[in-house]
């Protein structure tokens, strides 16, 4: 039973560390192919195998039985790790502000846009509050609803009033 709760504090172990200083063990898993196999998926392998046998063969006395149960437990856990560090590591990309995202957005004039020069707007884009330069084809007051036009630069764009403009 001692060896069981070896291999599970050893798989606590590795995880913890594997969480707290990231991917310790990249690199070495590459061999095998698969993103599946990680520093993650290791730890979680050998925690679930050590405490599910150790379980297992305390209520037993088999350390067949420990062993069965053990890999089996061990696989699905490690299994699991597997699959959710891989859907965490290749996820997120489309929140990602592009300038091609820019495009059509609406928001709203942050500081004046004079007529010859930039001033700054606010777009949320993909949940990210993005403030970039702007150009427009007339001087535009703070607070004007804007609508981009055309991406002059990852940073600046170009804007059109959304409100009519007003004549006296």
């Amino acid at each position: 039973m001692t060896a069981f709760l070896v291999f599970g504090v050893i798989g606590l172990v590795l995880l913890t560390v594997s969480l707290v200083l990231g991917e310790v063990f990249e690199g070495i898993f590459d061999a095998f192919g698969s993103d599946l196999i990680s520093g993650a998926s290791v730890a979680a392998f050998l925690g679930a195998f050590g405490f599910a046998g150790a379980l297992v063969f305390n209520a037993t006395d088999s350390t067949g039985g420990a062993v069965a149960a053990g890999l089996a437990s061990g696989v699905v856990v490690g299994g699991l790790a597997g699959v959710l560090t891989l859907a965490l590591r290749k996820g997120g990309d489309e929140a990602t502000v592009r300038s091609s995202t820019l495009l059509d957005r609406t928001g709203a004039v942050v500081s004046a846009i004079p007529a010859e020069g930039y001033g700054d707007v606010s777009i949320v884009v993909a949940g990210h509050i993005t403030r970039l330069n702007a150009r427009a084809g007339q001087a535009l007051p703070a607070g004007t609803p804007v609508r981009v036009t055309a991406v002059l630069s990852p940073t600046s764009v170009m804007v059109e009033s959304l409100t009519p403009p007003k004549h006296l």
